[in-house]
């Protein structure tokens, strides 16, 4: 344009930049046949203007620019999950009480989107400072919280607002932990929940932590779901709730102890009952009634040895009156010869 092509339109000799270029529409047009590569053959770009090369040349380079900058915003906008994550939520506080009899530790997960993650997984790690027998000191020692993992548990089917639970055993780094312990104690559980977004595909984190000051001792979550006309609803206002409940101070391994002790003292005592019965019973009794029939009938009148509780002192009486009376006889043959 600059070299006045079109003050020269109608001139056959003229050699403009650019072929049937009449205008700002014309120009426009060409412009974005070189900006998507469409090329439709009408206008071309002749050799007698190098200005007009290199202005194709810099709107080539710029327009790739702008491109993978656009495609870069929409795929980033569509791959990163963040807002998905951010439905994905977690209970205030942690939770320790009794479930089946069991000490376990609990925390809640829902999510708030009627879009489903897939293949939603739970994972639970202890974070606190450990010193080694050899003295070493670890500040930031991990420890992994089992949610599940051998049984299965620990994959989520995440429908409605699920309660997490870890049971506290002889494996659990909370074994020797009691009330007191937990009120002294410091440490922080950092619970992670992966799982796939279902409309795009990839792969979402959603994380939270409890401190020691945020694990309630002897406390249960509230109910969230009621049935209402055949269905399910589900009351996200009380997903934060909880309430006390009866829950023994003591650790879990101090109820494990209590509870092996209280089943052996059942066992003895059952076993003791057992022993007392079999030795008082009917038989031993049936028996002593037919010692002394049995006695009498060998014709040695009750002196010889019997078995039979209560009728040995009675024999050894009548043997030694026996033998005290045989005594006193001959003493008295021998004073009258």
């Amino acid at each position: 344009m600059l070299q006045g092509d079109l003050d020269h339109l109608e001139d056959e000799t003229w050699t403009p930049c650019v072929n049937n270029v009449n205008g700002f529409i014309s120009a426009f047009l060409f412009s974005i046949e070189t900006e998507t590569t469409i090329g439709y053959g009408h206008r071309v770009i002749t050799d007698q203007c190098p200005v007009g090369t290199m202005l194709l040349l810099l709107q080539a380079i710029l327009g790739s620019m702008v491109n993978a900058f656009m495609v870069g915003c929409m795929f980033v906008k569509i791959s990163q999950p963040n807002k998905r994550a951010e439905t994905l939520v977690f209970s205030r506080n942690a939770v320790i009480s009794l479930r089946d009899d069991r000490l376990c530790l609990m925390f809640r997960v829902g999510d708030l989107r009627s879009s489903h993650i897939v293949g939603a997984n739970m994972r639970a790690k202890l974070i606190k400072s450990k010193q080694t027998q050899e003295g070493e000191f670890i500040p930031l020692d991990q420890t992994d919280i089992s949610v599940g993992f051998e049984t299965g548990d620990d994959r989520l089917f995440l429908v409605s607002p699920l309660v997490i639970s870890h049971e506290i055993d002889a494996h659990s780094p909370f074994w020797e932990m009691s009330q007191a312990h937990l009120e002294k104690d410091d440490f922080e559980i950092v619970v992670i929940l992966e799982g796939m977004v279902e409309a795009t595909g990839m792969t979402c984190q959603a994380r939270s932590s409890y401190l020691a000051e945020e694990v309630l001792w002897g406390h249960r979550f509230s109910p969230m779901m009621s049935l209402a006309e055949g269905f399910f609803d589900i009351d996200y206002g009380a997903f934060h709730h909880t309430f006390e409940v009866d829950t023994p101070s003591s650790s879990a391994r101090e109820l494990s102890l209590a509870a092996a002790r209280l089943e052996a003292h059942l066992y003895w005592s059952i076993s003791s009952r057992l022993d007392e019965e079999k030795w008082d019973g009917p038989n031993l009794t049936g028996h002593s009634e037919k010692q002394p029939g049995s006695g009498s009938a060998n014709g040695k009148g009750g002196v010889g040895p019997t078995f039979a509780l209560g009728e040995t002192t009675e024999t050894q009486d009548q043997s030694g009156q026996g033998e005290q009376n045989g005594s006193v006889t001959t003493d008295q043959s021998e004073s009258e010869a």
